[in-house]
């Protein structure tokens, strides 16, 4: 999944976000507002994970939303 398609679908990736990580807040997304740096930022913040971690983590939740999102809106 491309910067593209999380910044073009952020009001349908945010209630899934919050499923996913409960301790970040409405802030916290509005502050990333779909941008993938400032959400790894976020998710060491109130994780306290390392980069790599938080990357991972990250990467894991956009291979399992891309064939959901890629089919609604191909590219």
């Amino acid at each position: 999944m491309n910067n593209d398609i999380l910044a073009g679908n952020w009001k349908q990736f945010k209630g899934t976000i919050l499923q996913r990580w409960g301790k970040l807040t409405d802030d916290d997304l509005e502050v990333a507002a779909g941008r993938r740096d400032e959400m790894l930022g976020k998710l060491q913040e109130r994780y306290g994970v390392a980069k790599d971690e938080a990357e991972t983590q990250l990467k894991d939740f956009e291979a399992s939303h891309k064939a959901a999102y890629s089919s609604r809106f191909p590219q």
